[in-house]
């Protein structure tokens, strides 16, 4: 099975029934649609609420735009100086390679920036200006290859790429957010595995996974070739209605994850992208989510639960409520409040 893009491709493929052709058009016209097979062969045919079908199959919901909902949720554009380049924190930047996906998931932050038919990566003029200003800037420690999916690239790229900015000497730690290892394991190979690594610098990769059964074993094996290389890798998950928010289905994921030698970094909060409305719930969920987790997770396990917000302010960890606000009790994760030290006086 080839990836599946288009309404013929997804209803041919017994993903979807012939009376969703119209819809399936529609929002395909609208937002970039790409199935990868590993991805459609982990979908219940039977199952519209498939929790791998609803990150990826086209739902008629993403053409219902709510008025809060933003084109560019966390404020990328007003933090670019230069075309590819996001600076919001003062050491560390995006570089933003390419603006394609092995796969594109239906709650994608920048689902009105990615996807064939644009620009699909920085000319070699914009590049050598991204280049220009990381050099230019000394503060810059961290340099992180996002876009679109930076491993879409060839490893022929990747290792240009690599190379270039370790002979920045401020720059220290590269990082690769994506989802190929997930969507396309098969990409994972030694050769660009080899490409990710330069002298002087050090190499982290970032796998998004929204459910344990993504972790396929192909999945899991190219998870170990990164690591068995001497790559780290962590993972960031996007807490989604009707696919991970319940507290069982997210420490499945996380044990996975761990398991598979990959640290689970961040939550995230979902953004208020155009047409995500049917993935997003309250805040006081994730916080009751993450008590839960607390109480049964390793602390190995648990990652830090994050809002982006909107208009380019940042993450802010949303860290649950432990510390009273009178800083003299602090509170478990069952409910129960404690005095801290222990036979504290009450405050008069």
């Amino acid at each position: 099975m080839s990836t599946l893009r288009t309404a013929d491709d997804i209803i041919a493929a017994g993903l979807a029934h012939e009376a969703r052709r119209e819809d399936l058009t529609r929002v395909g016209e609208r937002y970039a649609v790409a199935i990868t097979a590993p991805l459609a062969e982990l979908m219940a045919r039977e199952d519209p609420e498939d929790p791998i079908a609803r990150q990826f199959l086209p739902d008629r919901a993403e053409l219902d735009v709510q008025p809060v909902e933003l084109a560019d949720p966390i404020g990328d554009d007003a933090h670019s100086p230069v075309p590819g380049i996001v600076h919001r924190y003062p050491d560390r930047v995006l570089l933003k390679l390419v603006s394609v996906c092995a796969v594109y998931c239906r709650f994608c932050f920048r689902r009105e920036m990615v996807g064939p038919g644009g620009e699909t990566a920085l000319s070699p003029a914009q590049f050598e200006a991204a280049l220009a200003y990381i050099a230019a800037t000394p503060a810059i420690w961290e340099v992180i290859l996002t876009g679109g999916d930076p491993f879409m690239v060839s490893p022929r790229r990747m290792a240009e790429v690599v190379q270039r900015l370790s002979a920045i000497g401020h720059v220290k730690v590269v990082r690769f957010h994506t989802r190929v290892p997930i969507a396309a394991p098969e990409r994972v190979n030694d050769e660009l595995i080899a490409a990710l690594k330069a002298p002087g610098v050090a190499s982290y990769v970032v796998v998004h996974a929204n459910h344990a059964r993504e972790l396929q074993p192909s999945v899991r094996a190219a998870l170990a070739r990164l690591v068995d290389a001497g790559v780290p890798v962590l993972s960031q998950s996007v807490l989604l209605k009707g696919v991970n928010d319940d507290a069982q289905v997210l420490t499945d994921l996380f044990r996975t994850l761990v398991e598979c030698r990959v640290k689970p970094y961040y939550l995230h909060h979902p953004d208020l992208a155009p047409g995500t409305a049917h993935f997003r719930l309250p805040i006081a969920t994730g916080d009751a989510l993450m008590r839960a987790l607390r109480g049964r997770l390793s602390g190995v396990a648990l990652p830090t639960y994050v809002l982006d917000i909107p208009g380019g302010y940042g993450k802010v960890p949303l860290t649950a409520g432990y510390l009273e606000p009178d800083g003299r009790k602090v509170r478990d994760h069952c409910g129960g409040v404690h005095a801290y030290p222990p036979g504290l006086p009450a405050e008069e």
